[in-house]
């Protein structure tokens, strides 16, 4: 006679363990002290097993039928399986899949990776598995992870605006994968599912910026501006640094202070900070060379040639060259970028070679065969043009 919930519910204990039978070959086994405990009893390979199922009340009576049901289609399955080996298999899988996740394949991928990267690069890199990519990704199965929870991941960091570190998260993202298909006996992974969508297909294309900058009249009113204003003297410095050698605002913040050659009077901008990812050669004129001894006596203690006001460690903020061109009333009007677009003019009105000039901007398309020398190449005639642009800017300060 089947079980009711009614009899279960009011099964009391006794001085020995006894069962109350359902069907099928399940029974409840009620223990001497009142515990309940559910039993499938079946024949496999001709030997009597039991295999459990739970406790009442928490598993009630339809789902220990239901556990009951589906170790009855094991046994009746071709050919037929056990169903307590088959309970381990699964916890042994799950165990597996517990320490077989996204974030420990992707540590195993950094480790192997990071030695060959600037320890700067490497670090960062490391930062955005751990901000952008873990929180999503991390506690997956890597072996599980679908293209759309990759979607999910890398769109998640886009819109909030970051498309650049939202394009690299993808990259890397597909750089774990790799690693872990040539680990595949460990990781059980087969196949790149990153591959199968492209960062256009996730992120929209940000549309190309035309940066601020004023006219080549009005750059005499700016650097006075800018030398009377009320900035910081680091930022002054700073601004005026990016004013004589017109990099990138990334390449300026992020200088550190090893990148100075004081005996060549260079600054040499490796690889992986360059937006051509090639390095550069910034030929320094004698007053970006006063500059950065000024530079020094306020930051030389750091590794930064522009640390962070509040983190030593960090760089000083794009916003903080922002800042002190609002403070200097060209808010909207100028940007630190807007300098590179300056002295692209004044250099081709000047006379310069089209193509010494692209050299210095960095705007030069470079192969990785070309990538060895083009960063030194026409070296003296870039120092000749920094030295003028220099003097220039000297010249029309003070008109």
């Amino acid at each position: 006679m089947a079980l009711t919930d009614t009899a279960i519910r009011t099964a009391k204990p006794k001085d020995k363990a006894y069962k109350l039978y359902d069907e099928g070959g399940l029974y409840l086994q009620i223990t001497v002290t009142g515990g309940k405990w559910w039993r499938f009893k079946y024949r496999f390979d001709g030997k009597e097993k039991l295999l459990s199922l739970g406790t009442y009340p928490d598993v009630p009576l339809v789902n220990a039928r239901r556990k009951r049901d589906d170790a009855r289609v094991l046994l009746a399955s071709d050919p037929p399986q056990d169903p307590s080996v088959k309970r381990q298999q699964v916890k042994s899988e799950k165990r597996i899949s517990q320490t077989n996740t996204f974030e420990v394949w992707a540590k195993k991928w950094w480790q192997h990776w990071h030695s060959c990267q600037t320890p700067r690069h490497a670090e960062y890199v490391r930062r955005r598995l751990e901000a952008d990519i873990y929180p999503s990704l991390g506690k997956l199965p890597v072996a599980d992870i679908e293209a759309h929870q990759i979607v999910y991941a890398v769109k998640a960091i886009a819109e909030r605006g970051a498309l650049d570190i939202a394009k690299r998260a993808h990259q890397t993202i597909g750089q774990v994968f790799r690693y872990a298909i040539a680990h595949n006996g460990d990781s059980k992974v087969k196949r790149n599912p990153a591959t199968d969508v492209k960062p256009s297909d996730i992120i929209q294309s940000k549309p190309k910026e035309n940066y601020a900058r004023v006219d080549l009249k009005e750059l005499p009113k700016l650097l006075r501006a800018l030398e009377a204003s009320k900035s910081q003297p680091l930022t002054r410095l700073a601004v005026k640094l990016m004013a004589l050698t017109f990099v990138r605002t990334t390449e300026l913040i992020e200088a550190e202070w090893n990148e100075i050659d004081w005996e060549e009077q260079q600054w040499r901008i490796p690889a992986e900070r360059m937006k051509m990812k090639t390095p550069h050669i910034v030929p320094l004129s004698r007053q970006s060379i006063r500059t950065l001894e000024s530079i020094k006596a306020i930051s030389g203690h750091c590794e930064l040639v522009f640390p962070n006001q509040n983190d030593h460690s960090k760089p000083m903020s794009n916003n903080t060259i922002l800042k002190a061109l609002e403070i200097a009333g060209y808010k909207h009007k100028m940007t630190g970028h807007g300098f590179r677009g300056v002295a692209s003019t004044a250099l081709h009105e000047q006379g310069f070679e089209h193509l010494h000039i692209e050299l210095q901007l960095a705007h030069q398309e470079r192969n990785q065969v070309s990538a060895a020398y083009n960063h030194a190449l026409y070296l003296k005639q870039r120092s000749l043009m920094m030295q003028h642009w220099a003097d220039y800017l000297d010249a029309i300060r003070s008109t």
